[in-house]
């Protein structure tokens, strides 16, 4: 556990039943234009009809940029930019799932015009904050709206790469359920096993300290005591909203600590065959969970007494497999796909992941074990064969 550590949050956070109401306070007289950056499936949602209307009564012109595609390369993230530096607006509102707040926290460090996406993809630090940005997340799981990265696709690479500046932690962040009634199941669900990753993989990693561990352990107690019947259930508002507040307690954890392998090896599966992050990460959280388990025991064995705590006097590998199970039961009850072959991905193309994926190695310096060639081709070939 490092023994020097740090936290970044932002400045203002609303949640619970209505928290989107505390828009009023946070853009009343304050702003003279504001661009809402969303997408046209939540465009169609109930929630965005709410927030215009919040704005209407504030008085406040709008422009919206509703073209924001899922999961962008850094070419689209850039368009976005450019039409949004056309508009002169002075603040952001960012609704919708991690592609959206991405992609408006790059346009409030990268408009004016000095330097663009492909620019901070080599030195991320260059941004600083232009426009304050406001984020109202419509999926519990990514935890962007915490976090100072901003993850996008870069296909020469085949890869997803992370631009991370702490000048893109947000302003305010409203986390109010309402706004994942409609979500459907299959992007709940594996939202939700992305925030459940992000809790675990920060508890375990090298950087793991008292602040990260504080906010990753809450948010695996909320995960798994909501995640099923925040996913199965469209009337489970309170589960809802505890499954924002894991996603960003994870998020948290995350700017004080770090994702690991599980991450690192994901990110080629999104570069080059566009599988949803939420997906990939699912496929590769219990073979990387398990590869970790003989250097991560103490603290699989730890979440296990504050989270799960079904039996007693259990040693700590006793405690670490029941941990690996209930996370296995969890993906396999949401239906989560776990295989790699239903979307074309074959032994072919292993020695390709293994290389790009092994390229992560900003995520790979934190997994407690180190992950060699032969590991990740292991890891890979596990989540080929997989059922489901």
């Amino acid at each position: 556990m490092l023994n020097e550590y740090s936290l970044m949050m932002p400045e203002k956070i609303y949640s619970g039943n209505n928290s989107l109401e505390k828009l009023k306070l946070l853009v009343m007289d304050k702003y003279k234009k504001v661009a809402v950056f969303t997408d046209r499936g939540i465009r169609g949602s109930g929630i965005v009809d709410t927030l215009f209307d919040i704005l209407e009564e504030c008085k406040i012109p709008i422009v919206v940029f509703d073209e924001l595609p899922s999961e962008p390369t850094w070419m689209e993230a850039q368009k976005t930019v450019d039409a949004f530096k056309e508009e002169s607006a002075d603040c952001i509102i960012a609704i919708g799932g991690g592609s959206v707040m991405d992609v408006a926290k790059l346009a409030s460090i990268a408009s004016s015009g000095e330097y663009g996406v492909k620019e901070l993809l080599e030195d991320p630090l260059r941004g600083v904050k232009q426009v304050p940005a406001i984020l109202i997340p419509t999926t519990a799981g990514t935890g962007s709206e915490a976090t100072p990265n901003s993850i996008v696709t870069v296909p020469e690479k085949n890869l997803k790469i992370g631009i991370v500046n702490p000048a893109m932690i947000a302003d305010a962040v409203i986390l109010d359920g309402r706004a994942l009634i409609g979500l459907p199941k299959k992007i709940a669900a594996s939202t939700g096993i992305d925030a459940l990753a992000h809790g675990i993989e920060c508890y375990t990693s090298n950087k793991a300290n008292p602040f990260s561990n504080m906010f990753a352990m809450e948010a695996l107690k909320l995960i798994f005591n909501n995640i099923i019947p925040a996913c199965e259930r469209q009337d489970a508002v309170e589960e809802k909203n505890n499954m924002l507040l894991a996603a960003f307690y994870a998020g948290v954890a995350i700017t004080a600590s770090g994702t690991t392998a599980v991450h690192a090896l994901s990110y080629p599966l999104g570069g080059r065959y566009h599988i949803p992050h939420g997906v990939s990460n699912a496929m590769m959280l219990l073979p990387v969970l398990k590869y970790n388990k003989e250097a991560c025991l103490k603290e699989f064995s730890e979440i296990y007494d504050e989270v799960i705590k079904k039996e007693q006097g259990l040693s700590q590998e006793e405690k670490a497999d029941l941990l690996l199970i209930e996370i296995d039961t969890i993906i396999k009850r949401l239906e989560v796909p776990l295989s790699l072959k239903a979307y074309g991905v074959s032994k072919s193309d292993l020695e390709a992941l293994v290389h790009d994926g092994l390229e992560v190695k900003r995520l790979l310096v934190n997994n407690k074990r180190t992950v060699t060639e032969e590991a990740a081709r292991m890891l890979y070939l596990e989540a080929m064969e997989a059922e489901g």
